[in-house]
């Protein structure tokens, strides 16, 4: 087949002449990306798809390239990524509201996705109308056109271009995974596995990342959030001073949830959704997570605080007090305040409510409580009765 537009070395010589620079961070890079546009090549998509793909392919080509070219303009490896707070979970267990609120402490600091779709130069050296706000803002209203479901899933996109990007999110342009909020133009579903990982590697890109965010701003702890628990290894080498919250839910919940998100976000990506494998893809996903969270050497390290999600939900500030008490970090009246206003400001079914049953796994439900049996009795979880 031939490639055509989607040929990775004539994306990479465009991407360096528009940039004049040509230093990608990583000489792992073109064999990667020629790999990553393998998966597009193999995808039949059609012309509009093609440019779509290669249209954004370049934009992440080129914002690498400034990325690093930063890193030699200003000195960012002087900036120290002290004492970070690392919210983690299942997806579906709460991470995102815990992340929410852990951003308004005024003492924290948290990742905006602005700075991370548009990080040059350095977001602190950034004017108040400098306009790659606005264009971040009209990013997301363009995604939330094409997957307006997106915001009854996740009703936290509506903050736009200042919402709060995951980790995973800095690591966008090094090619190891295919996630909406980068590739949302192209027709094909999201592929968010399978593509050569190396943790160690995407962990330095993450702690760049945070350098350029943080430099030239005041000092404060920065609040994230990921799905790290398959990586504390790797995590825990970059940030030995970190504190992780993580969340524990139960697994069928979690599992039928996701699958419904996920359909729904390939469904408005691709046009089109396979159920049947997208519940198959989800499942084997979460069986393989919860396999290795028990399995994790981490699971009793002194910086990892276990939540129960049922906790959470009833009385999260409470719960985050706990996490706060329990390392001694501090927790102002100014804080409270903010997480009590956040919740009264924004409730999670500001944008309609996201229904799913446990019909959509395809197995039967008391199988799976029993096979997850041992991840409930290890974080004292209850079978949550649900659809």
């Amino acid at each position: 087949m031939s490639a055509g537009i989607l040929d990775a070395d004539a994306l990479m010589k465009a991407a360096e002449a528009e940039t004049g620079v040509s230093d990608y961070g990583d000489p792992t890079l073109p064999e990667r990306f020629r790999l990553f546009m393998q998966e597009f090549r193999e995808a039949g998509l059609d012309g509009a798809g093609q440019e779509a793909a290669a249209w954004t392919c370049h934009e992440q080509l080129t914002t690498r390239l400034r990325f690093f070219e930063d890193r030699k303009r200003y000195p960012l490896d002087d900036e120290a990524i002290e004492r970070p707070i690392i919210a983690t979970g299942e997806p579906r267990s709460g991470t995102t509201l815990l992340h929410a609120l852990l951003s308004v402490d005024p003492g924290g600091r948290a990742l905006r996705f602005w700075e991370l779709m548009y990080p040059s130069p350095p977001p602190g050296l950034a004017a108040p109308d400098d306009p790659r706000r606005a264009r971040a803002d009209e990013i997301w209203r363009e995604m939330l056109r094409r997957i307006p479901k997106w915001l009854v899933n996740h009703p936290y996109n509506d903050m736009l271009g200042n919402g709060l990007p995951e980790c995973e999110r800095t690591w966008a342009f090094d090619f190891r995974a295919i996630g909406p909020i980068v590739w949302w133009r192209v027709p094909m579903k999201m592929q968010m596995v399978g593509l050569p990982p190396d943790p160690r590697a995407q962990y330095r890109l993450h702690r760049m990342a945070l350098q350029l965010c943080q430099y030239a701003r005041p000092p404060r702890h920065w609040v994230l959030k990921g799905f790290h628990s398959g990586r504390l290894e790797a995590m825990f080498e970059t940030y030995p001073d970190a504190k992780l919250i993580w969340t524990h839910r139960d697994p069928v919940q979690v599992i039928a949830s996701r699958i419904v998100m996920a359909g729904e976000l390939d469904e408005g990506m691709s046009g089109h959704v396979d159920w049947k494998q997208t519940a198959a893809t989800y499942l084997a996903q979460s069986r393989a997570s919860i396999r290795a969270a028990l399995e994790s050497p981490f699971l009793d390290d002194p910086r990892v605080h276990h939540v129960r999600y049922s906790d959470f939900v009833a009385d999260p500030v409470r719960v985050i007090r706990g996490f706060h008490d329990a390392y001694g970090l501090e927790f102002t009246p100014q804080f409270e305040d903010a997480m009590r206003g956040y919740l009264r400001d924004n409730r999670s079914d500001r944008h309609g409510r996201f229904e799913y049953s446990t019909d959509v796994i395809g197995e039967d439900p008391e199988a799976l409580h029993a096979e997850f049996a041992p991840y409930r009795e290890r974080f004292d979880l209850e079978i949550e009765r649900r659809g």
